[in-house]
């Protein structure tokens, strides 16, 4: 299924979870933030399987001072 990941389509394989694109990735989930649909999803929540169409944003957290 497709899906947009930071503003470019991919596919995905179906019953694909916020988790599971995460560790495809290479993400460490403790370190980002992700926005589905344009809401921000809670870490309680990474286990909710993606939707064709979804729109996913992930943001990494920088530090700074």
């Amino acid at each position: 299924m497709k899906i947009t990941l930071n503003g470019i389509e991919r596919q995905v394989a179906s019953g694909e979870t916020v988790a599971s694109l995460l560790d495809s990735l290479g993400i460490d989930p403790r370190r980002v933030a992700v926005e589905l649909n344009r809401e921000i999803v809670r870490k309680a929540d990474y286990s909710s399987a993606l939707a064709e169409g979804d729109r996913v944003e992930v943001v990494h957290f920088v530090g700074g001072g």
